[in-house]
C-alpha cells in the first residue's frame, strides 16, 4: 500500500510530527521510503491543509495521513482524530454537503494507540466530521495535535503521534467494525470511549448540532464514505424526536444499529458471525435484541433451548445468580422488541451439548437453595409457600405491618386471638422432569 504523509510548512504542529517521523525512519523525506510493508511518501504543502484539493491525483496514493494542528476557542491539550467532509455549508475548505472518503480501522488504530503514548495532562480523542479538503476518493483521516501554540511546538506530543502512526504502520494491516456515529459534542466523547474499549472504528461522525442537516441522502453519502458495517447514536446528545429520526433513516437502509454496551459485547466476535447471529436471532424472534456473553471469534452458530421453566423458575429464584453466572458462558441471549428475556440461546455448534448441560447445571444448582426443593429420580419438585392475602382478610388481617409480622414468620394477635403464620399461608407444589437429573446434581 502506498500511504502518503501529508503536512503543511504553514503549521507547526504539522512539521514538527513531521520531523519525528523522518528522524525515527531515519530519512530526509525526499524519497519514498518501505517501512510495515507500506511504502512511505512525505508531502509537504505550501498552503493550508484544509484546501488542498485533488489530492489522490496528486500523491497517487491508497491511503492518505494528514498530519496538522489543531485549534479550539476553549484550548487545551489534545491528540486527536477524524476524518473532513461537511454536512451543511463549506465555511472552512472542500463544498457543501460533501465528504471524503474515511479510513475508519486506520484511525481506530491510531487513537487507541495515542491513547497508550499520549504526554501526561494530553486528552485523545476523536473530533467529529468537519472542514476540508471533502473530494478526496481515497480512504484519509487527520491527525492532529491541540489546541495552542505551546502544545503545537511541543516535542513530546510530536514523538507521542509520530511513534503512534509508525506503531500501527508496522503491524502492517488493521481492522475494526466500521462505524457511522451520530451525536455528541466536538470530540465525540461517547464514540471516543467506546473506540477505545472495543473493535468499534467510526468513521463519519455528526456533531449534535448538525443532526437537523441529516437526510436520506447523507446518510447514504457518511455509508458509502465510510465503508460502514453498522452505526451508532449518541441518544443522550440527543432529543428524542431526532433520535426517532435517525433510527428511521437507519432503518430505511437496512444497516444494523448498534449500542455502546453491543459494541463492546461483540467486538471479540468475527463481525460476519455476528451477522449470522443476529439472522438467526431474528428468525426466532422477530425484532429481538441479542446480548453477547463470552462468545468470541468464528463459528456455525445455531439455536438450542432448555427446558422453558426450569430457565424461568431459575431466574424467579435468583435472577442475579442466573444472569451472573450465564455471562460467564459462551454464549448469546435474547430480549423481545418489549424488553422480556427469551429462554433461547445461540452458540456455536461444537459448543451445543457443553452448553445445555452448563445450563441444566446452574439451573438446578440455583432451585436446590430454596427451601422445600426435592429430588426424586428426574424428578426436580418445588414447594413455594406464600401469604394467601384472601385467608388473612378472611381472618381480618388487612394490609399492613400485622402482615408483615405473618410473613416474617411471627404470630400476631387481632382483637385477642392469636394467628400464626400457618393459618395464612398457601404452599404451591411444581414438578419438572429433567432427563438424567442425577447427573446434575
Amino acid at each position: 500500500m502506498l500511504i502518503a504523509i501529508v503536512s503543511s510548512s504553514l503549521d507547526p504542529a504539522g512539521t514538527a510530527i513531521r520531523k519525528s517521523l523522518l528522524s525515527m525512519l531515519g530519512t530526509d523525506g525526499s524519497e519514498d521510503i518501505v517501512y510495515g510493508g507500506h511504502t512511505l511518501r512525505f508531502f509537504e504543502t505550501e498552503d493550508r491543509l484544509i484546501y488542498e484539493n485533488n489530492l489522490d491525483e496528486r500523491t497517487g496514493a491508497d491511503l492518505v495521513i494528514f498530519i496538522s494542528r489543531h485549534t479550539s476557542k476553549n484550548p487545551f491539550p489534545a491528540l486527536t482524530v477524524h476524518v473532513t467532509g461537511n454536512y451543511g455549508d463549506a465555511a472552512l475548505g472542500g463544498e457543501p454537503q460533501s465528504l471524503a472518503a474515511a479510513a475508519p480501522e486506520w484511525m481506530h488504530a491510531v487513537l487507541n494507540e495515542l491513547n497508550k503514548k499520549t504526554p501526561t495532562d494530553y486528552r485523545v480523542s476523536y473530533e467529529v466530521t468537519h472542514h476540508g479538503p471533502t473530494d478526496l476518493k481515497t480512504p484519509s483521516f487527520f491527525v492532529e495535535i491541540g489546541s495552542s501554540e505551546k502544545e503545537w511546538a511541543d516535542e513530546n506530543a510530536a514523538k507521542a503521534v509520530a511513534s503512534s502512526l509508525l506503531e500501527v504502520l508496522s503491524a502492517g494491516s488493521v481492522s475494526g467494525i466500521r462505524i457511522i456515529g451520530f451525536g455528541g459534542n466536538h470530540y465525540a466523547a461517547r464514540e471516543t470511549e467506546t473506540a477505545l474499549n472495543s473493535n468499534a472504528a467510526f468513521g463519519h461522525i455528526v456533531h449534535t448540532r448538525n443532526i437537523p442537516l441529516i437526510d436520506r441522502a447523507m446518510v447514504a453519502q457518511m455509508i458509502e464514505r465510510t465503508s460502514a458495517d453498522a452505526a451508532y447514536i449518541d441518544k443522550k446528545a440527543l432529543k428524542g424526536e431526532d433520535v426517532r429520526k435517525i433510527e428511521e433513516l437507519i432503518s430505511e437502509t437496512g444497516l444494523p444499529l448498534l449500542s455502546e454496551g453491543e459494541l463492546r459485547s461483540i467486538s471479540g466476535l468475527e463481525w460476519n458471525t455476528y451477522l449470522e447471529i443476529r439472522k438467526i436471532a431474528g428468525a426466532g424472534v422477530p425484532g429481538c435484541h441479542v446480548e453477547v456473553r463470552n462468545l468470541k471469534g468464528a463459528g456455525v452458530p445455531e439455536t438450542f433451548q432448555v427446558d422453558r421453566e426450569l430457565i424461568l423458575e431459575a431466574i424467579k429464584a435468583d435472577k442475579r445468580d442466573f444472569f451472573n453466572n450465564v455471562d460467564k458462558i459462551p454464549v448469546v441471549y435474547l430480549y423481545s422488541a418489549d424488553g422480556n428475556f427469551q429462554p433461547i440461546f445461540i452458540s456455536y455448534k461444537e459448543n451445543r451439548l457443553q452448553l445445555i448441560n452448563a445450563l441444566i447445571t446452574l439451573c438446578v444448582k440455583i432451585l436446590r437453595k430454596g427451601r422445600g426443593t426435592t429430588v426424586e429420580g428426574d424428578l426436580l419438585t418445588l414447594k413455594k409457600t406464600r401469604l394467601d392475602p384472601r385467608k388473612a382478610a378472611e381472618l381480618g388481617i388487612k394490609k399492613g405491618p400485622l402482615l408483615g409480622e405473618l410473613a416474617s414468620g411471627r404470630e400476631v394477635e387481632v382483637d385477642g386471638r392469636k394467628i400464626s403464620p400457618s393459618m395464612v399461608l398457601t404452599v404451591e407444589e411444581k414438578t419438572l422432569r429433567i432427563p438424567g437429573l442425577e447427573g446434575y446434581l
